[in-house]
């Protein structure tokens, strides 16, 4: 992968999890603190991709997480937190594919089971476009990529040249600061995106000094189009209206900046974001998959390719369980659980990265207290508004944590 198809990875993984899935949600935890939930938690990503970058350039390896802590000789951990990483992507793709259904089934009105039906249809669709070969996979995402970044940018500018302060709180209540660490440790499924490429290592050009080019640069621009995105929405249409309709709140934003055609094109933007989310969550979930499995941490199985050498029973399973939780879940408990494991990796690695003493050591050590800080948070809120989602969680994790061994003997035998 080039340099353009590397960054669109990296910011089609983000965007599609961030702006089009979260922004309802975020505006009603933080209200008029929105913007600085999506910065405090853009400025722990950006940390945390620093951290990811260097070591990947250091063990020179693809397979993120698992890889680097297989390398300081943690085997065990390693399967462990795989497990519950390819967990949160299957969460992830679940969210992006019920995030897809219902923006473009706003746009059709045929009633409650559409969404449904289309989160079916993209994610099988795209696990095709997988199934295909690495190529096809990268020209999809840097299309549908460029595609919405200039729907998103032209819909932010318009609603900023409208700026109204009193829309910040418009029909809810005013929110205390301190809601914005809330609503930033909600959302940490928006900056999961980029630690895919380090899964794709092998695939990508000049990788050692592509990744961490890439990586950065795509982190602080999906900052800036949250923050602008964000702001921009809420002067258009309200806070009242963001929270309310947050499923489909950009589209609601589109028709009352420039009407229907507005709301069709936010539609296609966010069609085509959620789509590059779900492309680029597949490609490399299916690779972090099979590397787990060629390393015997899942059944050998799960490394099995096609002609095209992709492989294809990993991709079959994760998009067979995300069309699932799609279909029966809801966005915000669906959200929150994702957040809570990506939150639990970069914490991990930023620690790792401080032990490796990598360059500008220190800063991994501040992205391990931030996201250690905010791995509680998420927990209480979790615990609160979906304690049985909370509970599922744990026992999955736990199962990770204790039962893998004992699995992966019975898978074997």
């Amino acid at each position: 992968m080039s340099f353009n198809a590397t960054w669109s990875m990296a910011v089609g993984g983000m965007v599609g999890g961030g702006i089009f899935s979260v922004m309802g949600l975020i505006v009603q935890i933080a209200g008029q603190w929105a913007w600085l939930s999506f910065l405090i938690s853009g400025v722990i990503g950006f940390i945390s991709a620093w951290s990811y970058c260097q070591m990947a350039v250091k063990f020179q390896e693809s397979g993120g997480a698992f890889t680097y802590l297989r390398k300081m000789d943690r085997k065990g951990f390693a399967g462990s937190l795989a497990w519950v990483l390819i967990l949160g992507y299957i969460l992830s793709v679940s969210v992006y594919g019920f995030t897809f259904g219902h923006y473009v089934a706003h746009a059709f009105h045929f009633g409650d089971w559409f969404p449904r039906v289309l989160a079916f249809g993209v994610i099988g669709i795209l696990t095709l476009v997988n199934l295909r070969s690495v190529g096809d996979s990268s020209t999809v995402e840097i299309v549908t990529v460029w595609g919405k970044l200039m729907v998103l940018m032209a819909l932010a500018v318009f609603g900023l040249l409208h700026w109204d302060t009193p829309k910040l709180t418009e029909g809810i209540s005013p929110k205390n600061i301190g809601d914005a660490l809330s609503g930033a440790a909600t959302i940490f499924i928006g900056y999961q995106g980029f630690q895919l490429l380090t899964y794709d290592y092998s695939a990508i050009h000049k990788a050692e000094k592509t990744l961490p080019r890439a990586t950065l640069s795509a982190v602080l621009s999906v900052i800036v189009i949250y923050l602008a995105v964000c702001l921009g929405t809420t002067m258009l249409v309200g806070a009242e209206t963001v929270v309310k309709q947050k499923e489909i709140a950009l589209s609601v934003a589109g028709q009352k900046a420039i009407g229907k055609t507005g709301m069709i094109l936010v539609t296609i933007a966010a069609a085509f974001s959620t789509a590059s989310a779900i492309n680029a969550t597949l490609f490399s979930t299916s690779r972090l998959v099979d590397d787990v499995a060629r390393k015997n941490d899942l059944p050998s199985e799960l490394a099995k390719e096609n002609k095209a050498k992709m492989p294809y029973f990993a991709l079959l399973l994760i998009s067979s369980l995300s069309i699932v939780l799609a279909v029966i879940g809801s966005l915000s408990s669906l959200v929150s659980a994702a957040s809570l494991i990506f939150l639990f990796a970069f914490g991990v690695v930023n620690w790792i990265a401080y032990q490796e003493k990598i360059r500008y050591y220190k800063l991994s050590l501040a992205g391990a207290i931030g996201t250690a800080i905010a791995i509680v948070v998420d927990g209480w809120y979790l615990a609160k508004q979906s304690p049985a989602a909370l509970i599922a969680l744990a026992v999955i994790v736990a199962i990770a944590v204790v039962g893998r061994k004992f699995l992966l003997e019975k898978f074997s035998s």
